[in-house]
């Protein structure tokens, strides 16, 4: 994986936060590393990029994104290898998706390689950050966001796009409970379903609450027009292992976010000689094999869970538990591989981590 030379200024923190840390004491996306980068689009293009110490910013009151909802976002992450180097997970999948949500959004994209190496750097200057603990990462959040100074329905002028830095550890500590959902819609084609934009996640917070007070973790949205085809679950992608196939919504459909982590497991699968099927997923095959007992696992894929499996699945006036997380051989051994090609163990015969 290669990366154009950008150089972009640096101004270090003069007093480093990882001397107060406590490891102990891990809470996602609660605390920040040292730095942040920062780069602002005006007058048609983008200035120059540079490296800070993390810090609050100011916005005017009628700052166009907090009115009309242009914002963007990625996710992704970098570990610590067994060699004791930092990698970088696929970044350059996560650069193409941001500039598909950018296009969506009426937003400029951003050259895909300095994308790339804006992370790179970032991430090398807080390399003390990511930890080789066990389940520890650092998690990456680019995110672009309109700045225009305009109460005013119309594309931003001007942007600011930025990237901070997160210690982590586990998204979910224990398998997740779902509900499909038959009311309440994620995305309609010819919406923004396929982009990672701010405003998706916002809509999506009322009905998991809803389902969070039945004691589920997560919903698993289907389709706006008839609520008969699975789609994906709240912060992930989904998957299903029926018979010894491994089974995906098809992500062509501009109501689905195309996942970059459940492209990786379906791209392992594959080499692997598994049976993988992308295509239109129907909530009634999914319960039927629930009931006959074909269905043999589900899980969510996602930067943040990794693999995440899923323990019940409920629909309606139906729960179906799922065989136990040890018997499942075949997501079991995925996530194994995953999780070794990232921090060094086996060779990354993909090309998939960057290092830094």
């Amino acid at each position: 994986m290669s990366t154009d030379l950008y150089t972009f200024p640096v101004t270090k923190t003069s007093d480093s936060k990882i001397k107060y840390f406590d490891w102990d004491h891990l809470d996602f996306g609660k605390n920040f590393s040292d730095h942040m980068f920062l780069m602002e689009y005006k007058d048609g293009e983008w200035g120059q990029g540079e490296i800070l110490p993390f810090a609050n910013l100011t916005m005017h009151p009628a700052m166009s994104a907090i009115h009309y909802g242009q914002s963007i976002f990625e996710g992704l992450k970098a570990n610590r290898t067994v060699n004791n180097e930092v990698s970088v997970f696929r970044p350059d999948m996560n650069a193409k998706r941001f500039n598909e949500s950018a296009v969506r959004m009426c937003m400029p994209t951003i050259p895909e390689n300095l994308f790339v190496e804006a992370i790179r750097q970032l991430v090398a200057l807080d390399a003390d950050w990511v930890t080789s603990r066990e389940g520890h990462s650092l998690y990456i959040r680019p995110f672009m966001y309109a700045t225009d100074e305009l109460v005013g329905i119309r594309p931003s002028r001007s942007y600011k796009f930025l990237i901070i830095t997160t210690p982590v550890g586990h998204y979910y500590s224990e398998p997740v409970n779902v509900k499909i959902e038959k009311s309440y819609t994620r995305a309609a084609s010819g919406g923004v379903g396929g982009a990672k934009a701010a405003g998706n996640y916002a809509a999506s917070m009322y009905p998991a609450l809803q389902a969070q007070k039945e004691g589920y973790h997560q919903l698993v949205w289907t389709d706006a027009a008839e609520h008969k085809y699975i789609e994906e679950s709240g912060t992930m992608n989904i998957v299903f292992q029926i018979g010894d196939k491994l089974i995906t919504p098809d992500e062509s459909h501009d109501t689905i976010l195309r996942g970059i982590t459940k492209r990786s497991v379906f791209e392992i699968a594959e080499k692997w000689g598994v049976t993988v099927e992308e295509r239109m997923v129907t909530v009634a095959e999914i319960v039927e094999a629930a009931r006959n007992g074909t269905l043999k696992d589900a899980f969510g894929a996602g930067t943040a869970a990794t693999i995440a499996p899923i323990a019940m699945i409920g629909y309606e006036d139906e729960k179906f538990m799922l065989p136990p997380v040890e018997e499942r051989l075949l997501s079991n051994k995925i996530k194994k591989y995953l999780g070794d090609l990232k921090v060094g163990r086996i060779a990354d015969e993909f090309g998939w981590n960057l290092l830094v």
